[in-house]
């Protein structure tokens, strides 16, 4: 291709350099990079404090910034004992054991510095005129810089890369500071929209959360409605079954048979299912589900998630095992209404739950579950307030996702130089 060259880090402009972090330490445009203190001196959990000098860890590194408030905080006299991991506004971080290749520029902060954890490491710009420290950061995001990384650190649960390692790091420059601030400048722009969407989001989330605790308690009640709401006990007014069968590996993308696997409850499923996100060929034997039914998984390693509540609105689903399907009359309680509602009660779920290792949740659990019930037209309506609500969330998940996706080309095209802004 004419004007672009291939490296060892792929095809990229004639003008621009392949180096590695070494080299750029050399050159004294990078100091060496640092990361926090190993071994006795290593603050332990007993020295956090509620306010002091933020002491970050790797999952505290999120969206290309350092999450203060979610820091845990030690003495400043004995941050300022360490012997290193002192880092400052202007400091890109990367995150290089267990967590590794999370990034974030140190904005500016309240305190003279903030203090790494052995997790991470800081890279500071000496030479500010031959190289901009957002474009190290947003170089250290590319897919191209993270296939190497991943590769030096070994991968898996226990994946480290040291600093003598990270020496070796490669960096695709381009020659012209301009060029660097123009790529990053067009890359940061992105994130800020991808941040003001995660911030909308959980604004909208909260909003709903407040929202069920109010309309499904009946503390506040939707206009036209007034009559007396009856606590009732889920076992008066409902059937419990359960699906069969239905293993991962018969889950087929161009099967026949429309279902739902329990795994999907977790994560997939809102409180209305009104779309089938999998397909099977298996028919023998299976369960099938009816509309307004309620699905719940019944076992997990971890118990929170057993209080998760679905309504399927199609009749003939298949219906996989693990799945409790409570089953009620559509005339007289809503199933959505009943998702919501035990979503909402999450902590009264968790006390019917059984078990130490693995943690079940059965239709006889289910049974005592208790809960204020109003006439169905009252239900209906607080559902599609409850949906719509649900319905902006998902629409301004589904824009922020394609934001991302749009950056990953993005970074694609900017970072290898296929696409030059100057």
């Amino acid at each position: 291709m004419l004007g672009y060259k291939q490296t060892e880090m792929g095809i990229i402009p004639e003008d621009w350099t392949v180096t590695t972090v070494g080299q750029l330490v050399h050159d004294g445009v990078l100091e060496k990079p640092l990361d926090g203190n190993h071994g006795n001196i290593h603050p332990k959990s007993g020295d956090f404090v509620s306010f002091g000098i933020p002491f970050v860890m790797a999952n505290n590194i999120r969206g290309g910034r350092v999450d203060l408030n979610s820091c845990s905080f030690i003495r400043k006299e004995q941050a300022d004992s360490l012997q290193k991991g002192f880092s400052i506004p202007g400091d890109v971080l990367l995150t290089h054991k267990a967590t590794i290749g999370n990034t974030a520029v140190v904005d500016e902060i309240p305190f003279e510095y903030i203090m790494l954890t052995p997790q991470v490491t800081y890279y500071r710009v000496s030479d500010l005129k031959s190289l901009s420290n957002f474009y190290l950061r947003h170089f250290f995001d590319s897919p191209t810089f993270q296939r190497v990384l991943i590769s030096m650190s070994g991968g898996g649960t226990r994946s480290y890369i040291g600093i003598t390692a990270q020496l070796q790091l490669p960096i695709v420059l381009p020659p012209a500071r301009k060029e660097q601030e123009a790529i990053a400048t067009a890359l940061s722009d992105v994130d800020a929209l991808i941040t003001s969407l995660d911030k909308l989001i959980a604004k909208k989330y909260a909003i709903k959360t407040a929202t069920m605790q109010q309309l499904l308690t009946g503390k506040k009640r939707l206009p036209g409605f007034s009559g007396e709401w009856e606590m009732k006990v889920l076992g008066d007014v409902a059937s419990f079954h359960k699906g069969k069968g239905l293993a991962k590996s018969e889950l087929d993308p161009h099967g026949s048979e429309p279902c739902i696997h329990y795994g999907e409850l977790f994560t997939r499923h809102p409180e209305t299912i009104s779309t089938i996100l999998s397909w099977t060929n298996s028919t023998s034997g299976v369960f099938r589900s009816v509309a307004n039914d309620v699905l719940m998984p019944t076992s997990d390693v971890t118990p929170t998630g057993l209080a998760k509540a679905s309504c399927v609105l199609q009749s003939g689903i298949v219906l996989g095992g693990d799945i409790l399907v409570i089953r009620t009359d559509p005339k007289e309680l809503s199933g959505s209404f009943l998702s919501y509602t035990i979503r909402q009660s999450r902590d009264r779920v968790m006390q019917l739950v059984t078990g130490t290792t693995v943690f079940h949740l059965y239709g006889s659990d289910m049974q005592k579950f208790e809960f204020l019930m109003p006439v169905l037209e009252e239900q209906q309506a607080i559902v599609e307030v409850l949906s719509d609500m649900a319905a902006e969330v998902t629409a301004l998940e589904s824009r922020r996702d394609k934001t991302k996706a749009i950056k990953q080309g993005m970074m694609q095209e900017l970072l290898t130089g296929r696409t030059r802004l100057i």
